[in-house]
């Protein structure tokens, strides 16, 4: 059997195409231009798979021009910026495809009447990156459109409310939805595993065994059982016999002919009745089709319908089904309908035949309206429902956002996917450590807001084809932003991409050299890395975004962490349109790791959020605004914030004491003290710094650094062994001091009573914590 990468190898490109216009004694010739490639198939190939034989490369451009005539120009009034023909010659000019793909619709019209006077149709072909014919793009176009018929059809039997009711095709409404309609069942039966099905049935059938009766003449009885020997002696058609042995039993005659039954296979089964049947099912849809788009003058679907016609036709022409009859019922339920080979895959294509009969797609329209195949849109659409079978996998959707995409709506089945149109799935996932909401949004809008903390975009507003977000079970989505407890996770559907993440392969002036060229293309407009570009948008400026992802059907999956763990991060992802490798087990693999990740707890990302919301929780005051000399947060002073360091405050009774301090490098506050000791809080047992200040001081120089943050409780017994001049209480907590500080803060006056908690009179020798901002805001 040949397949449709077969066809797409075989034809050469041409130098130009020629194309004859009967009628009008001239030819209009197309001719690539610079790289630019055309081909022409044959006339069955072409009628085969319903394309003109005249092909042409997306995104390529082309002159045109009217042999041996200067009375013509050509016209596409479809897409105006298709074809632009000379302003000073009109029966020349240029074809431009652009991104279009699929069957084009060209007139040629007389330039001095205006008149239409011919049509043409050229097959506008698929592209990889504008250079490079794609060879599977056929398979690739009925491959996800199977695909996308077979997740509804599984959707509708999930949500049941819809399947419930009784629909017919009313083939006199507009042709359009007919055409969806007609769309969607040519999918599923007009594949190639739908033909290896059929032939399959036929080379394995389904076989009973039949009792046939049939009246032989009595000298050919081989056999002799009850019922011969009852036709014998009393059977009608009797001739005499002259035999003695026979005449010694009383028999003087025998029947000329005696009736006897034998066993034969039959292929004329239930199971191959219920074949036959779905088989003329689906010729009678495409015959009512084909029958509708030619009332309605819809040529190339008309073509579209007979080639299907004739597959069917095809089928039922074997001399295997004339030998079936009608079937009295259809039990689906026969486990050899449901199991064998052949069957099992015929019987789903029946099942879903009677819903994809009534499924209308408005999305259909981008996708393969006026013969177009824009398979880049429809590898969006194909990418929604594949990210939807792979995250049911993972987690519980809610049936009723399933059934807001299948509803019913003047006896048809709408199926409510779109581009630009917002499609919403919710969910829970459970660990059984944690639980997490989880939402599945297609083309959600994440609007231009400034205002901190709500969610959107900081910048401009961006729409990711796909946004899959988490956060915790019981708070919804928008307490979760506030929080910084939501992540957003995107992913856009580019059919064509290239040089992702490639740079790295690069030598050093390779990349200064690419990197000169790309400087030089942008200033025409061009950006070769726009796809990259953009997930760093959706990155930076959509709010509380993990990471960003391309999926493209190639091969080579690419990841980029931002940090150590698998979010925030950066990549592509290879998912293909295949029966048996679409490589999906990339993006599974990423999946199940993002999951894992939000299962830990302590994650850094996880800390990373609090200290994010912790951070800009409060906006901030001109008051908090501290630009004053003071050490540099780096090294060892890298977590030093004025504002979020803290100095401890301290009393020193005299020089005896003060000298003890400076020679041992402690200083002691008291313990169980009803005046006087330190009370240990946040602010006391983080504070950096230690100032001390003694009786009759009106300001101090005396700042030390609190080596450790060790706080250590010790006896009176212990201070005694110190050598400390006449401790009075029966406890202390001691902490090391160094007097070595940084050149920043050296030899500066405190003035220690204008801090808030300094108390005056007899409380001034109290211990108390300030910033040291507030410190720093009086020096003297």
């Amino acid at each position: 059997m040949r397949t449709d990468l077969q066809v797409m190898l075989k034809p050469d490109p041409r130098e130009n195409l020629s194309i004859p216009l009967g009628s009008l004694q001239t030819k209009l010739i197309i001719t690539p231009e610079g790289n630019s490639l055309c081909y022409e198939l044959p006339d069955a190939e072409a009628l085969e798979f319903n394309e003109s034989p005249y092909q042409i490369l997306e995104g390529n451009f082309y002159e045109f021009e009217f042999e041996d005539s200067k009375k013509y120009t050509l016209v596409c009034r479809s897409n105006g910026s298709i074809v632009n023909p000379s302003k000073r010659h009109g029966y020349r000019g240029r074809i431009c495809p652009n991104i279009y793909v699929g069957k084009l619709k060209l007139e040629v019209q007389e330039i001095s009447s205006g008149l239409i006077k011919e049509t043409i149709y050229l097959e506008v072909l698929a592209t990889k990156f504008d250079t490079e014919l794609d060879s599977r793009y056929r398979d690739n176009y009925r491959i996800m459109l199977e695909e996308i018929t077979e997740k509804c059809t599984d959707i509708l039997m999930q949500i049941n409310s819809p399947v419930q009711q009784s629909f017919t095709v009313d083939f006199d409404q507009n042709p359009q939805t007919i055409y969806q309609r007609f769309s969607f069942v040519n999918s599923i039966i007009n594949g190639e595993d739908f033909e290896n099905a059929v032939l399959q049935v036929i080379k394995n059938p389904s076989v009973a065994w039949a009792r046939i009766s049939e009246q032989i003449p009595v000298q050919k009885i081989k056999r002799v059982n009850r019922s011969v020997v009852r036709q014998m002696t009393s059977g009608s058609g009797r001739i005499g016999i002259e035999n003695d042995y026979l005449n010694s039993f009383g028999l003087k005659s025998l029947p000329q002919k005696i009736e006897t039954d034998h066993k034969t296979e039959t292929v004329d089964t239930n199971e191959n009745r219920f074949i036959k049947h779905a088989l003329e099912a689906f010729l009678q849809f495409a015959n009512d089709c084909r029958t509708a788009f030619q009332k309605f003058k819809y040529v190339n679907q008309a073509v579209e319908a007979q080639i299907l016609i004739q597959k069917l036709d095809n089928f039922l022409n074997q001399p295997f089904f004339k030998e079936i009859g009608k079937p009295d019922s259809l039990q689906l339920n026969s486990p050899l309908l449901q199991r064998r080979a052949g069957y099992r895959e015929i019987l789903n294509r029946w099942l879903q035949f009677d819903l994809a009969a009534r499924l209308i797609w408005e999305g259909g329209e981008d996708v393969y309206e006026g013969g177009k195949k824009d398979i880049a849109t429809l590898y969006e659409y194909w990418l929604f429902f594949k990210l939807l079978d792979l995250f049911q996998s993972y987690f519980r959707i809610k049936e009723e956002d399933l059934s807001k995409l299948i509803v019913p709506k003047e006896e048809k089945l709408k199926l409510e996917i779109k581009q630009g149109k917002k499609a919403v799935l919710s969910g829970v996932y459970d660990t059984g450590g944690r639980k997490l909401n989880i939402q599945f949004n297609y083309n959600r809008s994440f609007e231009a807001v400034d205002v901190y903390p709500k969610s959107g975009s900081w910048t401009t507003t961006l729409r990711p084809d796909y946004t899959l977000s988490f956060w915790p079970l019981g708070i919804d989505d928008k307490e979760a932003e506030k929080q910084e407890l939501i992540v957003h996770i995107h992913f856009d559907a580019k059919y064509k991409v290239s040089n992702l993440f490639n740079d790295n392969r690069k030598s050093g002036d390779e990349l200064e050299t690419q990197l000169d060229e790309e400087k030089k293309e942008n200033r025409k407009g061009i950006y070769k890395n726009a796809d990259l570009l953009k997930m760093h948008a959706y990155k930076d400026a959509i709010r509380r975004t993990g990471g960003a992802y391309i999926l493209y059907p190639g091969s080579e999956a690419t990841r980029k962490k931002g940090f150590h763990e698998i979010i925030p991060g950066l990549g592509a992802f290879p998912v293909r349109p295949s029966k048996t490798d679409n490589g999906m087990e990339h993006l599974k693999s990423f999946i199940t790791e993002v999951i894992e990740h939000f299962t830990n707890r302590t994650s850094q990302r996880e800390k990373y959020a609090y200290r994010t919301f912790d951070v800009h929780k409060t906006k901030p005051s001109d008051e908090d605004a501290f630009s004053d000399l003071m050490p540099e947060t780096y090294g060892r002073n890298r977590s030093l914030f004025a504002d979020e360091t803290y100095v401890l405050v301290g009393y020193y009774k005299s020089e005896a004491h003060l000298e003890w301090i400076i020679k041992n490098g402690h200083y002691n506050f008291r313990m169980n003290s009803e005046r006087g000791s330190l009370i240990l809080n946040n602010d006391t047992i983080n504070a950096r710094y230690l100032l001390l200040h003694t009786k009759n001081d009106n300001y101090s120089t005396l700042l030390f650094e609190i080596k450790e943050n060790n706080f250590e409780v010790i006896t009176k017994q212990h201070l005694i062994d110190l050598d400390y001049p006449e401790p009075s209480q029966d406890l202390y907590v001691i902490t090391k001091v160094n007097p070595e500080i940084d050149k920043e803060l050296k030899e500066l006056n405190w003035d220690f009573k204008n801090l808030k908690n300094y108390k005056k009179g007899y409380n001034s020798a109290l211990p108390f914590t300030c910033s040291l901002k507030e410190l720093l805001d009086n020096k003297l």
